[in-house]
């Protein structure tokens, strides 16, 4: 786990909204972060107008947020750069319970592990939002407020709001009840502690908003259905798309494995390369979501994707903007130098150690001892080369390159001087065949 700070990515800086929307929701909307919402009109005027509180809650139930927060990270950020005012809300309480999942019940983690987690999400969310000046942000965590409360004051002043009936047929829990797994007491109180947590930022910090995601939807109507029958109001909430991908499957995710903000967890080159990898057809909707980009600059990226696909302008803006935004421009640069520097483009010996190593995750690997060195035998362990004979043939047609050097007699052998931090060599075969080294 790598260690987070308070401190703003400088991916941050300079960024603001489209001045060419006069209104912060019509911007949501043409960015496509509305899927569904409160009153629409009522919206509209409230976000046009004198500043506004806001939250978004995030419950520690892994030691990172992932792509599916950034989401609503940047719709914060929106919201702040237009004057309003953010609470982040991780949920101590919240992850200690777990919000229902479709298909099983969670795993409970450890009170420790979740007061862990807790301290590893207040320092990414940290990174998106400003805690100063007028519209500054603030970190709350429910636990604060519900873990003094007795079982017996929250049955009594904030169970009797709720109704079974109106709460079983919130999605999730219906599929639970529907299925063999079923659904525990724990589980289904979940959206009573979240409706909790709107009244609670209401009556402290006159909070009128809440966004999440429209899979949320009724976890967010809990808590604006909670404040208008105990403080006669009404409140507001948006709900923002799922994303998928063009082809329906879901956003963010490779063979299980989502994409993590954490740099130990997923590298700011893996990062760099899932956005180079966005498809032509879904290139503009990522832009307009995860990146600041005006209207303008994106429909000019819009129109170089339509007529010179082959240069993939949108998916390197893409793919610079959000892993700037992540984990920093200077992160994101040393991507790009590891890029180039791959295929003789630029300096290996230049890349630090974890640079080089996430470039080179994705490639064969294999181990040799010193005793292993000699080009020919590099090109047979790597797989490179299929035979000594094979081997010999690419070196004298100038197709063998250790560290981006041609190497140019059969007979050579690489040095200790040639390794890479001490322990590594990448050798390559013609222009893209490519195999790491770990000497031992």
């Amino acid at each position: 786990m790598s260690q987070q700070t308070d401190t703003p990515v400088s991916g941050l800086d300079g960024q603001r909204n489209d001045p060419s929307f006069g209104n912060v929701y019509d911007e949501l909307v043409w960015r496509g972060l509305i899927h569904v919402s409160t009153d629409e009109g009522e919206l509209r005027e409230l976000l046009a107008g004198a500043p506004i509180t806001f939250y978004c809650g995030f419950d520690p139930t892994a030691p990172s947020l992932h792509l599916g927060n950034l989401v609503q990270l940047l719709t914060m950020r929106r919201l702040q750069l237009a004057g309003h005012r953010p609470l982040a809300l991780v949920g101590g309480s919240t992850g200690l319970v777990g919000d229902p999942r479709p298909t099983a019940e969670r795993t409970m983690n450890t009170k420790e592990t979740v007061a862990e987690w807790v301290g590893h999400l207040q320092g990414q969310v940290r990174k998106f939002l400003d805690f100063d000046g007028g519209s500054a942000a603030r970190m709350v965590n429910n636990l604060d407020w519900t873990g003094p409360m007795s079982v017996i004051d929250f049955l009594r002043d904030v169970g009797k709001y709720f109704r079974v009936g109106t709460m079983i047929k919130k999605e999730t829990v219906a599929k639970r009840l529907n299925s063999d797994e079923g659904i525990s007491y724990t589980e289904f109180s979940y959206q009573i502690l979240q409706g909790m947590d709107y009244l609670q930022l209401f009556r402290e910090h006159d909070c009128v908003l809440q966004t999440g995601g429209s899979d949320q939807w009724g976890n967010l109507t809990s808590g604006t259905e909670l404040v208008r029958k105990v403080e006669g109001t009404s409140v507001h909430a948006i709900g923002t798309p799922l994303i998928t991908n063009s082809d329906g499957t879901k956003f963010g995710k490779s063979e299980g494995n989502a994409v993590w903000l954490d740099a130990a967890m997923t590298s700011p080159y893996a990062m760099f390369q899932f956005w180079l990898n966005t498809s032509d057809a879904d290139v503009a909707e990522r832009l307009r979501i995860f990146t600041f980009r005006s209207r303008e600059e994106i429909e000019e990226l819009e129109t170089a994707t339509a007529e010179r696909p082959h240069q993939r302008a949108a998916q390197r803006a893409l793919a610079y903007d959000v892993t700037s935004l992540v984990h920093g421009s200077d992160a994101t640069e040393k991507v790009i130098a590891a890029s180039a520097a791959l295929f003789g483009q630029g300096d290996l010996t230049a890349l630090d150690l974890a640079t080089l190593e996430a470039a080179t995750a994705e490639l064969d690997s294999v181990a040799v001892t010193k005793d292993g060195l000699g080009i020919v035998d590099l090109l047979v362990a790597s797989g490179l080369s299929p035979s000594n004979s094979a081997a010999r043939r690419t070196v004298a047609e100038g197709g063998a390159y250790v560290n981006n050097a041609k190497i140019a007699d059969a007979d050579h052998t690489v040095g200790d001087s040639d390794l890479l931090h001490g322990r590594y060599l990448l050798v390559r075969r013609g222009k893209r065949n490519l195999a790491m080294v770990d000497v031992g």
